[in-house]
């Protein structure tokens, strides 16, 4: 197991020095920061020039990056346009999107793996029928349409909860957001759990299980279940950085200022410090839980072992 790991890190290192450069190429070589922060009105030679020296930008590209890796490297990300760290940014957002992440997340497993349960064991039956069918609409549905219907009649019509997040973001304003935020993939949580469930169910594992006496629930849990669950395991752990990454609608919806909130600022604002700095935290999270991912795989399946 050890050497699994050294050898997954390791492998780690050029999937990030790639992704990074393709992200760092892209913010970069689109557009003339330097004019967007003057927007409209011509930037003076002079101030231009100071400023692209200031931020490197008078460099090749491939020297700019060579210097920003040097620079993370020591937990230094830069510094936006309007003179803030980044550093300083990501410590408000984070937190806030992982709050809000972390909420979707267990939403989605709690109920997205019950209900694939329910239906896998009850396959063909009206409730399996209908949870199929009320997944579909989910899938169906875009969320800002989803997140805009549920803060109108919520929050402003009927008024059970405040319509916006506060700064702060405690978790008691995240649970409608995180909710909205973990429908998509709680709709595919319940349909791998069902397939998976209703294809093992019938294996003969579970049926030598069941012939030497053991109790249904156990068998359903302790083997059934455990069997099950791999496809969902490796859903999930994809699942993590897109619910983080992929917070942006939800957090524009709820006015919540998360990592979303901040990307947004830095694309509309062609702020290509704090979009680079934000979007490298999110491919650590990625790569991260991949291999959380690939190390749960021996823990749900005995038989799996790594060399």
């Amino acid at each position: 197991m050890g050497r699994y790991v050294i050898r997954r890190l390791l492998q780690m290192v050029p999937v990030f020095l790639g992704t990074t450069f393709l992200i760092f190429v892209m913010v970069y070589a689109v557009g003339d920061p330097v004019n967007a922060m003057f927007g409209d009105r011509a930037p003076d030679p002079a101030t231009a020039a100071q400023l692209r020296a200031q931020f490197n930008l008078d460099k090749p590209l491939w020297m700019q990056y060579v210097l920003y890796l040097g620079d993370i490297f020591t937990g230094d990300f830069g510094n936006a346009f309007n003179g803030q760290p980044v550093t300083e940014l990501m410590s408000r957002a984070f937190p806030v999107t992982l709050r809000l992440a972390l909420i979707a997340l267990v939403i989605e497993i709690c109920i997205g793996i019950a209900l694939g349960v329910v239906t896998g064991l009850k396959r063909g039956r009206p409730l399996d029928s209908s949870v199929l069918m009320l997944t579909l609409v989910v899938i169906s549905v875009p969320t800002f349409v989803t997140g805009t219907l549920a803060q109108y009649l919520l929050g402003v019509k009927w008024g059970w909860i405040a319509p916006a997040v506060s700064p702060e973001a405690p978790v008691g304003q995240l649970l409608l957001p995180g909710l909205v935020l973990a429908l998509l993939s709680l709709a595919y949580v319940t349909r791998l759990t069902r397939a998976s469930i209703s294809e093992n169910v019938r294996a003969d594992y579970v049926r030598t299980a069941l012939a030497k006496g053991l109790p249904r629930a156990r068998v359903n849990v302790r083997h059934l279940l455990r069997n099950s669950l791999i496809p969902v395991v490796t859903f999930l752990g994809t699942d993590v950085g897109n619910l983080m990454a992929g917070a942006l609608v939800t957090e524009r919806i709820f006015n919540i200022q998360g990592v979303g909130f901040q990307l947004w600022q830095g694309i509309v604002r062609q702020n290509s410090p704090t979009v680079v700095g934000f979007v490298t935290i999110l491919v650590i999270v990625f790569l991260l839980a991949n291999l959380l991912v690939d190390l749960l795989y021996a823990v749900l399946d005995p038989r799996i072992r790594y060399a």
